[in-house]
């Protein structure tokens, strides 16, 4: 059973930066895509960015992109996600994802949410204005 553990959330002023973890376990880290996402209240999911089994494609929601960047350490069986230049509006619970069944991501789009298999219990970021 894969496993997977968010941390990293808390509280931030507007422009300002933090990072995100994932740590997974009880499967074979290198061998999956990983995602990011995110839920506000009262709002669906929605799809932040992913990145590939090697780390050398990545694919970003518009809403984040040029501000967010996903990486990841097979080495240590860890998905991050470094946010910058925060807004009030990134305020959301945020989730990383397993696709435990694929390797890669799509290049020229997100990869659609059921894709990704396993979950994690996800991390609070709240962004004060």
């Amino acid at each position: 059973q894969v496993q997977l553990v968010e941390t990293g959330g808390g509280l931030v002023q507007a422009g300002g930066s933090l990072r995100l973890s994932c740590a997974v376990s009880g499967g074979t880290f290198s061998d999956y895509a990983m995602g990011w996402f995110r839920q506000a209240p009262g709002r669906e999911r929605e799809f932040v960015a992913d990145i590939s089994w090697s780390g050398s494609n990545t694919y970003y929601g518009d809403s984040v992109k040029g501000r967010f960047i996903v990486s990841r350490d097979n080495a240590k069986n860890t998905l991050y996600l470094q946010m910058s230049a925060l807004k009030p509006e990134d305020t959301a619970i945020y989730y990383c994802a397993a696709d435990t069944e694929n390797s890669e991501i799509l290049l020229f789009g997100p990869t659609p949410i059921g894709e990704f298999d396993y979950w994690g219990r996800g991390t609070q970021v709240t962004v004060s204005s």
